[in-house]
């Protein structure tokens, strides 16, 4: 896979490495442009969360929403993606991605595709998430639109 032009084998995962615009002052990475987003993953909500060394975060998935992740740094993770979808062709695929600092990398992962993450760096490490769908609706009055596997047992996601 060529880092500068990652693909995912899992339909409607979009991978898209993120630069570094560096001067005297200090970086700047421009995480997303809404005219190059496809209309349906335009983002609705922002947050930003820290993941300490060694923590896995996930697995869960969306029935709705699309993730958009940005893994900039500090730290890196490795990202698990798995297609559950059962009109996917890519049913059952299970990818592996390294990215955060050392490969800056935003991900669109849509409903059906069951993701998580590691750190796998002796630091602790940022996530950017701009999702297209609101955290519990509007109001925060609705059912949150997830299912969380590591909640689970016996489930086939596991992120070592």
């Amino acid at each position: 896979m060529d880092p500068n032009h990652p693909v995912s084998a899992i339909p409607g995962v979009i991978l898209k490495p993120l630069s570094r615009h560096c001067d005297a002052r200090g970086w700047l990475l421009e995480l997303f442009r809404c005219d190059e987003l496809p209309e349906q993953n335009v983002p609705r909500m922002t947050y930003v969360s820290e993941t300490v060394a060694g923590v896995v975060r996930g697995p869960h998935e969306h029935t709705e929403q699309s993730d958009y992740f940005a893994f900039l740094g500090p730290g890196d993770f490795v990202l698990h993606l798995w297609d559950a979808r059962t009109e996917s062709s890519a049913q059952g695929v299970h990818e592996t991605h390294y990215v955060g600092e050392s490969n800056p990398m935003a991900a669109i992962i849509p409903p059906g595709v069951v993701h998580g993450y590691k750190n796998i760096s002796d630091k602790p490490g940022w996530v950017f998430n701009a999702p297209n769908r609101l955290y519990a609706g509007p109001g925060k009055r609705e059912q949150v639109d997830e299912i969380r596997h590591e909640n689970r047992d016996g489930h086939p996601y596991i992120i070592p």
